[in-house]
């Protein structure tokens, strides 16, 4: 069963699946650091906020400064800036892996072969298959013009 197990885990698809599970960990981080860091303070500024992130709506009837404060005290707020902060996230995922995916079929496309002249042509008289600069059928010894 140990020897099963271990073909089972080094075999190619398990290898190639736990890459892509570390590179995709590792990438939603670098994401989030994007999104968090670089794109949403020059938002937050825009829309006269500091921290876009601490955006909420307090569901108590209490008032609290901050969404840290808030949920400190327990309070139910509805944390829409976090929900813009990963939807904006999403976005960032969804386009990167459309361009990956778009530029790796690209790569995977075959050249397309030139169109290279036929190299036999059909004898109109006989319909059996003769090389092209055949002027006479070797078949039926038909004459054959030079166009044909």
């Amino acid at each position: 069963m140990w020897k099963d197990f271990q073909k089972f885990v080094v075999r190619g698809n398990v290898v190639d699946l736990a890459v892509g599970f570390i590179m995709g960990a590792a990438f939603s981080r670098l994401v989030s650091s994007l999104v968090n860091d670089i794109i949403m303070p020059p938002v937050g500024l825009l829309i006269g906020r500091v921290d876009f992130g601490s955006l909420f709506i307090n569901l108590s009837g209490e008032n609290y400064a901050s969404l840290a404060e808030a949920q400190a005290a327990g309070a139910a707020t509805i944390n829409y800036g976090v929900f813009l902060n990963t939807v904006i996230e999403f976005v960032i995922v969804a386009f990167a892996l459309f361009v990956l995916i778009k530029q790796v079929n690209r790569l995977q496309r075959q050249p397309e072969e030139a169109q290279t002249a036929p190299a036999s042509k059909v004898c109109p008289y006989c319909y059996t298959e003769i090389p092209m600069a055949a002027t006479r059928c070797p078949n039926c010894t038909s004459q054959l013009a030079s166009s044909e």
